[in-house]
């Protein structure tokens, strides 16, 4: 791994950090939270026209910028300081590499391009609380979690060969916005039991979308009704889309995991930058508090802990992007030469960074003091960043876990004498 970044990966990182700072300041970002889309699209707009941050990783056919999705995963460190309120995750990380894998043809030139320019979003709808299951985080993949047959999640049927879609997902990201929505459904009952993915248009008849009040504000995320809802089978043939689901949304979480560990660390990284600089105004006993021995000791504990996450969490978007693979082609075992651990590096340096932004959010809030404790101040949102990505993502504990069992580190081994 060479730890170095390219010219063209500082420009748009430098790039990125300018106009995010220009435009998603903390009045900006207030500001955001509370309109009904829960993000702003002017910002949207200017970071797909001036960056083409939607298709950074999507190939040039698609009108993408072709870069590796390495780069993409880079770019969220700097979305994760300003703790951005857009649609990326949603669209780019979640729902256009599952479209790119398993889609036709004509699914893709539909879809992708639209995606790739900014003028449409994407979400991805599985049945809660189980989206870091379907993307093989906290748990093997496959099983029942899409709905298993039984009453619950989003069951799917075919009338005179048109795929229906009834039930209900509930904390999908940016749901109550997208205009498309890739909806993780189960069919065949017990005895031909599978999970496919299916795109729904956002204005579909009997679809009902409503925003719920989340933990983390700028992370909008809807409950989404299914009526009866006309969709299109994501591929083309049951059988081959039912074997690509699982490998395809494992592949899904591997690279979300590690752009949410680089945005984490960013977050961190930003929290802690804050602290420093309050404790540098402020004064106790006649002098700045940052000037004391035990603060300091605290903060550089958390310094280094910040640190270790962003080691991990370019490894794993190194990782994941295959050393380089181009355009953000399938995974890394499409490409080759990439050993199973490797692969499966993302929910580690998920559960460190989430880790250290939780600790750095924690000592700036108990840092700040009495202003720290308001929900008005900044402190907080960066708290809440953490404890939503954990909920949403984790727990901490389950992605080491899962990382453990992936590696085998617990199996026990017989020896013969």
């Amino acid at each position: 791994m060479d730890p170095g970044f390219t010219a063209e990966q500082d420009g748009i990182r430098r790039t990125l950090r300018e106009l995010l700072h220009k435009r998603c300041g903390p009045e900006e970002l207030r500001a955001a939270l509370d309109t009904p889309r829960g993000h702003d699209p002017a910002l949207w707009t200017a970071l797909a026209e001036q960056l083409g941050l939607p298709g950074l990783a999507l190939p040039e056919t698609y009108g993408g910028v072709g870069c590796p999705v390495t780069d993409l995963a880079l770019a969220a460190e700097e979305t994760g300081r300003a703790l951005a309120p857009t649609p990326l995750l949603a669209t780019s990380v979640l729902a256009a590499p599952l479209i790119l894998a398993l889609g036709t043809d004509a699914q893709r030139a539909d879809l992708l391009p639209p995606i790739s320019d900014g003028t449409l979003t994407a979400a991805l709808a599985v049945p809660a609380p189980a989206l870091a299951t379907a993307l093989a985080l906290t748990g093997p993949r496959g099983g029942d979690w899409s709905g298993g047959g039984r009453a619950g999640g989003i069951q799917a049927r075919r009338v005179q060969g048109v795929w229906r879609l009834y039930g209900e997902a509930a904390q999908v990201l940016d749901g109550h916005s997208a205009g498309a929505l890739v909806a993780a459904a189960h069919t065949g009952g017990f005895v031909r039991s599978r999970t496919l993915l299916f795109v729904v248009a956002g204005d579909a008849v009997g679809l009902v979308r409503t925003r719920q009040t989340a933990l983390d504000a700028t992370r909008p995320q809807a409950r989404v009704q299914l009526r009866d809802v006309r969709a299109d089978l994501l591929g083309s043939e049951e059988k081959e889309a039912a074997a690509a689901v699982p490998q395809a949304l494992t592949h899904a979480g591997d690279f979300a995991a590690a752009f949410l560990a680089c945005e984490a660390v960013g977050a961190a990284d930003r929290a802690l930058e804050r602290t420093v600089e309050y404790l540098g105004r402020r004064e106790q006993f006649g002098r700045a508090i940052g000037s004391f021995q035990a603060v300091q000791h605290r903060l550089a504990d958390v310094y280094v802990q910040v640190q270790a996450a962003r080691s991990a969490a370019y490894y794993a978007a190194w990782a994941t992007g295959g050393q380089g693979g181009q355009g953000g082609q399938g995974g890394p075992a499409d490409r080759g030469g990439i050993d199973r651990h490797r692969e499966r590096v993302g929910g580690l340096a998920l559960a460190q960074a989430l880790e250290a932004l939780r600790r750095a959010a924690a000592e700036g809030i108990q840092v700040h003091g009495g202003i720290g404790f308001t929900w008005e101040h900044e402190a907080h949102l960066f708290f809440k960043r953490a404890a939503g990505d954990e909920l949403l993502f984790g727990p901490v504990h389950r992605l080491r876990a899962h990382a453990a069992e992936e590696a085998r580190l617990f199996e026990r081994t017989e020896v013969s004498v």
